[in-house]
């Protein structure tokens, strides 16, 4: 990677440890990696702290370094064991930096880091949404960094507004895209046929996907019934992400599907191992979240691979969009606008999805690349350090 960064020369190498729950498929994953990976391939010491899980194999390839502790636990008694676990951690490696990514492990490792007047830092990943005083002192944790990164505009206002935190104190990263992996020219044929053949879907059908997991908020049954609305059978609807701890939501999905007439045209498909081979094999893909998108990495990954990008007009979204640029914002929850965006993107002609597609990429290309997050947040550490 060719940073435009010169590292600060000191009296030893820079030790950067990142904590978050596990490293299973999700955003504040991704980010942790992709930062492991800058940190690591910039000369310095980086240390990944979780309970693990599939994105470990990236960290190995690369020689990082994961310790396991239980940081999802929210039991009191484990995350004072986990304080002092991070604090031998942090006094043993002689650590600049410990960067926490979720409210339980940032609570055990700001104390940790306190201890030992660490610079801790901290990436505010989503809304925290709250009820109560108990839980939005909980969520507070995540202000306490010397600097708190804000993944979009929309959470750098959410945090002012909801914490009173100075804007100062804030920095705005995006998150990042790999253009290389999500790149339409770099995914062969045999990719998306043997996708397309695991996923039993015939010729000249246009498909819609909805990535993400079956949580209730991400909008399945909006779209449900949005596809209820058109006229037209000639698709397929596929349902990209992980029913685990959702199956209920599934089974009403299900029901939905059927009072709406759909059971032939909508498929649910598990975890998806080759998301850029997905993404080449559907014509629109739509984000339906009826709670805002801190970010929206779905938004931004279709329109990297020069897909028609259908998504709710708020959070971050509204932002990694360009209405009718680069995309298409529909009025959130609203079955009758999102119905009237697919059946529009449904009639373009291959030169409109062309000119949409290639606006969208340079779009992103310009504002969400991977090497863009890296950099800007291996300069905030440096002027920590």
């Amino acid at each position: 990677m060719d940073f435009l960064i010169r590292t600060i020369v000191l009296n030893k190498v820079p030790t950067v440890i990142q904590v978050l729950p596990a490293l299973n498929s999700g955003g504040v994953e991704r980010g942790a990696v992709d930062i492991a990976l800058a940190v690591k391939e910039l000369g310095w010491v980086s240390i990944v702290v979780s309970e693990g899980g599939i994105m470990m194999k990236e960290l190995e390839r690369a020689e990082v370094e994961h310790i396991e502790l239980p940081l999802s636990s929210k039991n009191p008694f484990t995350m004072h064991k986990n304080f002092n676990s991070l604090s031998s951690i942090i006094y043993d490696r002689k650590v600049d930096i410990v960067h926490a990514r979720s409210r339980a492990p940032a609570w055990s490792a700001y104390y940790a880091s306190k201890r030992f007047d660490t610079n801790f830092v901290t990436t505010f990943h989503g809304t925290y949404n709250y009820k109560d005083f108990i839980k939005k002192k909980y969520n507070s944790i995540m202000t306490k960094g010397k600097r708190v990164i804000a993944i979009s505009k929309f959470i750098k206002n959410h945090i002012i507004e909801k914490y009173g935190i100075e804007a100062e104190k804030i920095v705005k990263i995006p998150r990042g895209i790999d253009l290389n992996s999500f790149d339409p020219t770099k995914v062969s044929h045999e990719r998306i046929i043997q996708l397309s053949n695991s996923w039993r879907l015939s010729d000249g059908t246009q498909i819609i996907m909805l990535p993400g997991r079956l949580a209730r908020w991400k909008g399945h049954k909006v779209l449900i019934e949005a596809l209820g609305k058109l006229k037209r059978r000639d698709f397929r609807c596929i349902f990209v992400g992980s029913e685990l701890g959702n199956e209920n939501n599934k089974k009403y999905l299900i029901k939905i599907i059927r009072e709406n007439n759909l059971s032939e045209l909508v498929q649910f498909v598990n975890h998806c191992t080759d998301m850029p081979a997905a993404y080449m094999l559907s014509d629109i893909v739509v984000s339906a979240s009826t709670d805002p998108e801190a970010f929206g990495r779905v938004s931004v990954e279709a329109q990297a691979m020069n897909r028609i990008i259908i998504a709710s007009d708020h959070g971050g979204s509204s932002e990694t969009i360009m209405n009718k640029k680069t995309g298409i914002l529909f009025l959130n929850n609203n079955s009758d606008s999102l119905s009237k965006a697919i059946n529009s993107a449904l009639q373009m002609d291959i030169e409109s999805r062309k000119k949409l597609g290639e606006a969208a990429r340079n779009h992103v290309s310009s504002e969400y690349r991977l090497e863009y997050m890296q950099q800007s947040t291996i300069k905030l550490y440096q002027e920590l350090i």
